[in-house]
């Protein structure tokens, strides 16, 4: 049986992705510092894990034993820059980004072996554009994304034809992050999936929505992003996800 790591699998998107996993018949493993959901706890093996620990070497048992790797855990909330308080800055970055390239490093000889591997992480679309009230968030997504594109042209140019999949959506319903239900499946799994098809497929950045919304929201921002993050400014507190 091919096996999956899914960290942050227990809850929201992650947990939807762990359960789309198991529906392809993959043993999965979620590494998470909360127990995994009722919907998928007696189907999983659990580690429990608090990434921003100094210490990683946990990972070490799964270096060559799993096929997939994809990480999901993060945090973030709506909320301007000066009502951030500046432990949180260190906090955003030691969830977000850090872990993310560390297990990257952890599972490199995995990317650039001839072997098939497939890794991804949940960045967002706030890592392409300014997002007024997710200054902090937008930039530990924004270092994501460009390590990423970095790390993926290495991989090519070393020969490999495993890449680093980008994940990033915009606002996801169904879940905690979202100010919502934490685990309401019938509006998650259908974009899990999706994201587990692209993952599987080897690319490289997926941006769900990306034809319907995001291209028209990407070209507004590159032809004038003061404009832009303006407008975004107005659109988050006419949402009423602001608190």
């Amino acid at each position: 049986m091919k096996q999956a790591l899914v960290i942050g699998g227990s809850n929201g998107i992650g947990l939807a992705i762990s359960q789309s996993l198991l529906d392809r018949g993959y043993g999965v493993t979620v590494v998470d510092r909360a127990l995994p959901d009722a919907h998928i706890r007696e189907r999983v093996d659990y580690v429990q894990f608090d990434l921003t620990s100094d210490d990683y070497t946990l990972f070490d048992r799964f270096a060559d034993s799993v096929d997939v790797v994809m990480i999901t855990a993060g945090i973030g909330q709506l909320a301007l820059f000066e009502h951030i308080d500046e432990t949180q800055i260190d906090r955003y970055f030691h969830i977000n980004t850090i872990p993310a390239m560390r297990l990257a490093k952890r599972f490199y000889h995995r990317l650039l072996s001839p072997a098939d591997f497939y890794f991804g992480i949940m960045v967002s679309i706030a890592g392409f554009m300014s997002s007024p009230f997710f200054s902090v968030y937008g930039a530990t997504k924004a270092a994501l994304k460009i390590f990423i594109e970095s790390v993926n042209v290495e991989l090519q140019k070393a020969g490999s034809a495993n890449r680093i999949l980008n994940v990033s959506p915009g606002s996801i319903q169904g879940t905690h992050f979202n100010g919502g239900q934490a685990n309401d499946m019938d509006k998650t799994q259908p974009l899990a999936d999706e994201i587990v098809d692209h993952l599987l497929n080897k690319d490289d950045l997926f941006i769900p929505q990306y034809d319907e919304v995001f291209s028209h929201v990407l070209e507004r921002y590159h032809r004038d992003f003061r404009a832009e993050g303006i407008h975004s400014y107005d659109y988050k507190l006419a949402s009423g996800r602001v608190k």
